[in-house]
């Protein structure tokens, strides 16, 4: 079954890189990567031995699957440009994208849109995990577009994520995934609050934190994060720069409802001041760093 895929990578950070070498130990044959980080894209392609392309374009000239990865709405319409040789779709006539990043649904649309005006197919597949998941292929992942190319890709799916789940047409899953990434970033935040406050009041954190989990403060993000807030920790799996893309996202979706987000709200504040100072690339833990007394403005 895999043979019957040759898979290529555009965005080969540190979610794309483990996806493309998780894909490659389960046997489908990959063909070149790109990324605008040319270095990182070398370092990857002399590894899983394929080659490093030149151009997006050049990766769906040799691939029958295209899996994206990349940073934002503006990188997705980059590589996906209309009139630019270029991009993907000076290719995309019999081609299957499988879209991972966390975009705005109506980027997610776009791109259906133009992969098949052009005999293509795209389906979106956003990421609920993060570094360890996808280079284990146990992402849960959420997916949106047209009944037959989510089973057409199915295959490919079931190799990246232990969770598959279609959700809808084209820009339904990445409504979701910004709502989880929403909720997720709040609690965050409200993590931090709660572990800097029980610092200040003279609290054994190890204690509190064995606390929460055990009452209604408990959440996944204390798992996760919770630690790595009291030891200062933050190595990245998901940087507090992404955490605010996110939550922007989910806040431009609220604004077209017509809908308030207090919190969501706040929580974009504290990761915009966690960017300001110069912490953007940190993991999202790094909020902390805004609400331990000790740690304000070092």
């Amino acid at each position: 079954m895999q043979n019957q895929f040759r898979v290529g990578f555009v965005g080969v950070g540190r979610m794309g890189a483990n996806m493309a070498r998780r894909l490659s130990e389960a046997g489908f044959p990959l063909t070149s990567i790109f990324d605008l980080h040319s270095s990182t894209a070398a370092a990857l392609a002399e590894q899983l031995h394929i080659t490093r392309a030149q151009t997006p374009a050049e990766v769906a000239q040799t691939s029958s699957v295209i899996v994206t990865a990349v940073s934002d709405d503006q990188a997705m319409r980059a590589i996906f440009a209309e009139q630019d040789e270029t991009s993907l779709l000076a290719h995309a006539h019999n081609r299957l994208f499988i879209n991972c990043a966390t975009l705005s649904p109506n980027v997610h649309r776009d791109i259906e849109r133009l992969v098949t005006a052009r005999g293509g197919s795209s389906i979106e597949a956003c990421m609920a995990g993060s570094i360890t998941q996808a280079r284990q292929g146990t992402l849960y992942l959420m997916c949106g577009g047209t009944q037959d190319v989510f089973d057409r890709a199915r295959p490919v799916l079931d190799a990246m994520g232990k969770t598959v789940r279609y959700i809808g047409q084209a820009g339904e899953a990445a409504a979701v995934k910004a709502l989880v990434n929403m909720v997720m970033n709040s609690n965050t935040a409200a993590l931090a609050e709660g572990l800097g406050l029980g610092e200040a009041l003279g609290i054994d954190l190890t204690l509190l934190r064995d606390l929460f989990s055990q009452t209604g403060a408990a959440s996944r993000v204390l798992e996760t994060d919770g630690e790595d807030m009291q030891y200062r920790a933050h190595e990245c799996y998901f940087s507090a720069a992404h955490a605010a893309k996110d939550s922007a996202i989910a806040l431009d979706l609220a604004k077209e409802t017509g809908l308030l987000l207090p919190v969501a709200q706040a929580t974009l504040s504290q990761y915009r001041r966690v960017i300001d100072a110069g912490k953007g690339e940190l993991d999202k833990s790094a909020v902390a760093e805004l609400t331990f007394k000790d740690r304000m403005g070092r």
